[in-house]
């Protein structure tokens, strides 16, 4: 059809009707665009905010790791936790070398605070470590200057002074082996970082009062002026390995490898958070969809006249785009501002550890990153002009002939529904499940989630038509169908205007499915972990020394005390060591225990079958993270550094490991003693004897000389901590989860309403025809419960499509362990009532209000 005029007069012209046609729109529906714009705000202010709260809590703790090397070129530390430090003066007398640093760190438990983590101490040569990391030499206190020397002497940061609630001139107790070593505080620290719980004493009193005689954990080398650090660094490496294979790592503070190291430690956690708090910025999304579609429909005619009166296509495209852009340059804008106050709150009050355990021990402040800012900006605005992409094409699109025309609305929602981008999106999605990671993160997981609820929200249309017309052939074959005109007419609204229809289960379907698939992912690692723990705990028993520190351990006499208590029948004990698989990586744990032989499934939870040990070969079992993370399979050998040498073992199967995700690894207890010719312990399971209780083993543990060091609690206990600690770690999650599901109803809502609002001339038409106001209501009533049934029916397969992709391969991807499904069938009932309660409510309360002009007025337009 020709155009039927010439263009608008002028620029000025056109922005001032832009502007007339923007702020008449907001003034008109402000709750619904206000809906909108909180929904992107929340979205956008969520992941700003968890993005500044893990880059500060990252930061600080990463500058606080790199405080500790003071002005070190070059670092030498051992693959295992400790080395013999007859490797000293070779590096100190080697060319190039200015001065050389032995340290000895320390993880020691606290008498008294077991449960509240280890007191990390440096044990450094004062004379050396003056020239490389003077900071952490102590202030000793007036009139007293060989305290830095003193055997019994520690210096403690502020914040391990306030942590311990100590003086100078106090006492702290701290854990050697089963006894404690009683400590003075003869000063502070007082250039370490905000919140950085340390304590520096003298080496060689810690060697002595720690039992570690010889044992280094590092050294630090500062080297002559003009001697290159990375030649020296690579010919020191060479020389250390060709005289000590696989024994040490020769690195550089604050290098690649170090940084690394600190990344990969909670980078999968801090990514998978990120992405939860986007759910409700792609909700956002939807909403501005059904916002601008409604709002084309309802304006169909508006626009047909504008374009009869000069407007372009060009100009009415720009400006149903600019309506959408105003709702997420404000929503954006305002969740950059709320996400920076989000943000400094949560470090204020919680800390930077969000419960996950990653950064304690630091006290981080947030700092605002113009380029975060603007790329969550830019998310924001490119949030809403994809939702309003769509209708703002068929409003330009639109011919005026046939625009003007009234009871053409179901042509836009008919255009704005292709069924073949939905059945790509949906093949897409199918087809990215299976690609690796990317960078160790499942990207593609991520994308392949966004394409499901893309593709499953376009079919929406065509899936309301086939249902409720189906649903309407069989009604009204029935005899009912004849004295039921309210369902007549429901069932006849919801099958022809299958389009309207498909945009309010949108918002159904997005927020209930998101909130299923988040629900069941959460829930089936938690039955999992439970389930876990169930089968980890066989014994009766369990005593330790210390549930965290390095210090700690059971001696053979000891071992052989709690052997020969009367209540027990048997009794096997764990080694737990730490060691350094790549320095790229966090050290993987091994756990050195007695394991059957003939049949390991009765010590650990094997992940498929386990393999016969080759004669002479000895085996060790890997957790699913270890197994994942180093490219290990069932059948390979495996080098790790025991008792200073690289030692190869056959890989016999792989365990499952919810507790250690740097991975973790098993070996028979003999094995262990027999190579490195250690025989303390860290942990005793215990079986009952005959007639023996568990209070009285217990009791008799305590009873022991060395029973005041000791941990004693039964399966429950421990089962019943771990899944608080659990809960702990996922209490943001929970969170998130929470307010993903409130915006969805809010959503739902606010699309209902703004559908009921648009019907008025199809009410008054009604009316006139005879249909009372009440049987209008509970047609109202009716869709809005019967298209929330369909919504949530659809909502609930399409949430378990989704946590099909986030159990089977989001979480191994990221985590690097595999976990059984559970669905919470309470928690899904509950949200789907509060769902199908919203809907119909809000259907009557705008129903009432579409009603409340009367039929004539209503149908006015149409004269």
């Amino acid at each position: 059809m020709p155009e039927l005029s010439a263009p608008l007069a002028s620029p000025a012209t056109t922005r001032l009707l832009s502007r007339w046609l923007l702020l008449g729109e907001w003034r008109a529906h402000p709750v619904r665009a206000l809906v909108a714009i909180l929904a992107i705000a929340i979205g956008v202010s969520l992941g700003f905010a968890i993005h500044l709260i893990n880059a500060a809590a990252f930061n600080e703790f990463s500058t606080a790791v790199k405080s500790l090397s003071g002005q070190a070129d070059v670092q030498v530390a051992g693959r295992e936790a400790l080395f013999d430090e007859a490797v000293y003066p070779q590096l100190a007398q080697r060319d190039g070398v200015a001065v050389a640093s032995p340290v000895l760190e320390l993880q020691a438990t606290v008498a008294g605070k077991k449960d509240a983590g280890p007191l990390h101490i440096l044990a450094l040569d004062v004379f050396r470590a003056g020239f490389i990391s003077p900071d952490l030499i102590g202030a000793p206190a007036e009139g007293q200057p060989f305290d830095t020397l003193a055997d019994d002497a520690l210096f403690l940061s502020p914040a391990a002074l306030r942590w311990l609630d100590v003086a100078e001139g106090g006492h702290v107790a701290l854990q050697s082996g089963t006894g404690t070593v009683s400590l003075r505080v003869a000063g502070s620290l007082q250039r370490t970082r905000a919140g950085q719980r340390i304590a520096v004493m003298d080496i060689g009193a810690a060697q002595w009062r720690f039992n570690k005689l010889g044992k280094l954990s590092r050294i630090d080398l500062k080297l002559r002026q003009g001697v290159n650090r990375d030649a020296f660094q690579a010919d020191l490496s060479r020389a250390l390995e060709a005289q000590y294979p696989g024994r040490f790592q020769v690195g550089q503070p604050n290098d690649e490898n170090q940084n690394s190291r600190n990344n990969n430690l909670s980078r999968a956690y801090r990514a998978n958070l990120t992405v939860l708090a986007l759910v409700a910025l792609f909700t956002g999304a939807f909403l501005v969809f059904s916002t601008q579609a409604l709002s084309v429909i309802r304006r169909r005619g508006q626009f047909a006249l504008l374009r009869v009166l000069g407007m372009e296509r060009g100009q009415l495209l720009r400006q149903v785009l600019l309506e959408g852009a105003s709702l997420g340059v404000v929503g954006a804008a305002l969740g950059i501002v709320g996400g920076y106050a989000m943000a400094a709150v949560a470090l204020r009050f919680f800390g930077g550890d969000l419960g996950a355990g990653y950064f304690s021990g630091v006290q981080p402040q947030v700092q605002f990153t113009p380029v975060a800012a603007f790329v969550y900006f830019t998310l924001g605005l490119g949030v809403a002009l994809l939702g309003c992409a769509a209708p703002a094409l068929e409003a330009a699109r639109a011919a005026p002939a046939i625009a003007l025309k009234s009871g053409s609305e179901e042509v836009v929602t008919t255009r704005l529904a292709k069924t073949w981008p939905a059945l790509a999106c949906l093949l897409l999605a199918g087809a990215l499940t299976f690609l690796p990671p990317v960078f160790e993160l499942p990207l593609f997981g991520y994308l392949s989630i966004a394409l499901l609820l893309i593709g499953a929200i376009a079919l929406m249309p065509q899936l309301a038509a086939v249902v409720f017309r189906f649903l309407q052939r069989a009604w009204l074959r029935t005899d009912t169908s004849k004295h039921a005109p309210v369902r007549s007419l429901t069932l006849a609204r919801l099958a022809n205007a299958s389009g309207q229809a498909g945009i309010a289960l949108g918002g159904v379907l997005s927020s209930f499915s998101l909130m299923v698939a988040m629900a069941i992912m959460v829930s089936s690692f938690r039955v999992s972990v439970d389930d876990w723990l169930l089968q980890i705990l066989p014994a009766d028993v369990y005593a330790r020394t210390a549930a965290s520190g390095g210090t700690a351990g059971l001696n053979p006499r000891e071992q052989a005390s709690i052997t020969a208590l009367p209540e027990v029948a048997r009794v096997d004990f764990q080694r737990v060591r730490s060691l350094s698989l790549a320095p790229d990586r966090p050290n993987v744990i091994l756990l050195a225990r007695p394991i059957n032989l003939q049949d390991p499934g009765k010590s650990m939870v094997l992940v498929g079958d386990t393999l016969p040990v080759p004669n002479g070969a000895k085996p060790v079992w890997l957790s699913e993270a270890a197994a994942d993370l180093y490219n290990v399979k069932p059948g390979q050998q495996i080098a790790l550094p025991l008792a200073g040498g690289l030692h190869q073992f056959f890989v016999a199967g792989i365990w499952r490991d919810y507790a250690r995700s740097s991975g973790a690894i098993q070996m028979p207890l003999d094995d262990y003693r027999a190579l490195t010719g250690d025989l303390d312990v860290s942990d005793a399971a215990l079986w009952l004897a005959k007639d023996a209780t568990g209070d009285e083993l217990q009791q008799r543990l305590k009873s022991l000389p060395f029973g005041a060091s000791l941990e004693v609690s039964n399966p429950s206990a421990i089962r019943a901590l771990s899944l608080q600690i659990f809960d702990r770690s996922f209490a943001v999650t929970y969170l998130l989860e929470a307010i993903a599901i409130v915006i969805g109803l809010f959503g739902v809502a606010a699309t209902f309403s703004a559908q009921t609002l648009a019907r008025a001339r199809e009410f008054g038409m009604l009316r006139h025809v005879g249909v009372t106001r009440g049987q209008i209501l509970s047609i109202l009533a009716l869709e809005g419960g019967a298209l929330t049934a369909l919504g949530i029916a659809t909502g609930f397969v399409l949430g378990l499509l989704i946590s099909f992709v986030l159990v089977f391969i989001v979480n191994p991807q990221s985590f690097h362990w595999t976990m059984q499904l559970h669905l919470p069938w309470s928690l899904i009932a509950t949200v789907a009532g509060a769902l199908l309660t919203a809907a119909a409510a809000t259907a009557l309360i705008a129903g009432r209000q579409a009603l409340s002009a009367g039929p004539i007025r209503a149908v006015r337009e149409d004269w």
